[in-house]
């Protein structure tokens, strides 16, 4: 099997080296790497460039970018697609623990438990409480690596367009064909959003948020709500 490592970013200029590097044992693997830039004013193209397979440009917002970039001749020769924030480091044998949940089941598609690491002392049981929230629903979101296999994808017709929640409505979807595969190997993810806002405050937001999702709010309005609080 071949993967796909698909990641939206903007600028990202002071991380992206150090994601791609992280990435480099997957390529010599087989894995394909690629950026998709939403029109980053800063270096991330640049530094980017030499450290992945392809750069795409894409319209901001990070469904659109995914779409792009899973539409790219390198995504689509790949079997399972992969979705990566720039702030997410995956487990070393990423690919192999992807390949092997997926020949052993009926599921197309899943998803890893997360570490937050950062300065909060709450952060641990915060990624406790992620992890268990997401075996208990299915619902999956952009920092646990969501990954899918290639004809899943195209069947869901890949993430809806809108501008917040992606993947939360991708997730809705999804496990209407089959419960997601969930790896217990963590990602980590960089909790520096949550030790900028604060624990709580960021608590709060993103269950606010979330509810007003679920409530019927526009993706639009809340994606906006969101920018200006931050």
């Amino acid at each position: 099997m071949r993967l796909a490592i698909i990641i939206a970013v903007l600028d990202e200029a002071e991380q992206i080296e150090s994601c791609l590097a992280a990435l480099a044992p997957l390529r010599e693997r087989g894995a394909s790497v690629i950026v998709v830039d939403g029109g980053s004013r800063d270096a991330t193209v640049r530094l980017a460039a030499p450290l992945c397979d392809r750069v795409v440009a894409a319209p901001r917002g990070r469904a659109h970018q995914m779409n792009a970039g899973a539409r790219c001749d390198e995504a689509r020769g790949a079997d399972v697609l992969l979705f990566l924030h720039a702030d997410v480091r995956l487990p070393r044998d990423a690919d192999r623990l992807i390949f092997r949940a997926l020949s052993n089941r009926r599921s197309g598609w899943g998803r890893f438990d997360v570490t937050l690491q950062g300065r909060s002392a709450g952060l641990p049981l915060v990624a406790t409480m992620m992890n268990l929230r997401s075996r208990a629903t299915g619902i999956c979101t952009g920092d646990q690596a969501i990954f899918v296999e290639q004809g899943v994808f195209l069947a869901l017709d890949g993430f809806a367009p809108i501008d917040l929640m992606e993947d939360i409505e991708f997730s809705r979807r999804a496990r209407r064909l089959s419960a997601p595969v969930a790896l217990a190997p963590p990602v980590i993810v960089s909790a520096r959003r949550w030790d900028q806002a604060g624990l709580a405050r960021t608590i709060l937001r993103m269950w606010w948020l979330r509810l007003a999702y679920f409530l019927g709010a526009d993706p639009s309005d809340l994606a906006r709500r969101y920018r200006d609080a931050r």
